[in-house]
This record gives structure tokens, sequence and C-alpha cells, in this order.
């Protein structure tokens, strides 16, 4: 699996537009083969930073995408930024979810249950 994000700085008067755009390529990418999910954040304490984050079930499929003239669309959102974005690109191997709070929870320092 892997976990792709881009985080920018977006100028004010251009944060509607980008929006928008990738709003929508989010909506469509989640119907790429390999996609599980694209989401598009505003960050709430650095206001103009805006995320773009997927998960992919392959590196190839990742690939794939970026390939894309869908892909070329976000490249182009990208060259709005203020400043260089973070781009990432993380191979995930493993991946759990509350359980993971439960167990840590559920015992205290010293080995004593809650």
């Amino acid at each position: 699996m892997v976990h792709a994000t881009i985080r920018m700085l977006i100028p004010p008067k251009r944060r509607g537009e980008v929006l928008e755009i990738l709003s929508s390529l989010a909506e469509r990418s989640r119907f790429e083969p390999g996609c599980i999910g694209t989401r598009v954040y505003q960050d709430v304490e650095v206001e103009p930073a805006i995320l773009i984050e997927q998960l992919w079930k392959s590196g190839e499929e990742l690939a794939r995408y970026l390939r894309s003239e869908e892909y070329r669309k976000v490249l182009l959102v990208v060259e709005m930024a203020v400043e260089p974005p973070e781009i990432r690109f993380e191979e995930v191997s493993s991946s759990t979810g509350v359980e993971t709070i439960e167990k840590a929870r559920s015992v205290l320092p010293g080995g004593d249950r809650f």
C-alpha cells in the first residue's frame, strides 16, 4: 500500500478555485484502478495550507496514475502554491485501527490493567 500526500500553501484568492479543482479530481480518482481513497483537507491552523491525500493498493497502480492526464491537473494546481509543496510517498506495510488504542489503554505503566 502507498500513502501519497501533497501539502501546499495556496494564495487566499486562489483557495476556492484550488479546492474546487482538487475536490473534483479526488472524486474521479476514487474510480481509478488501485485507488483505495482520496481526500482533500484545508488546514485549520495554517489557513492557506491544503492537503490532498491518497491511498493506493500498490506502487504500480500509483505510478500509472502519476503518468495520467488526470494527475497532470494536480501538478498544475501545485504550480499555484506560494512555496515548494511538501510531497510524500510512503509505503505502508501494515496498519491497524482502534484495536491499537484499546491495547495501549488496557495496560497501565507497571503492568496494571485499567
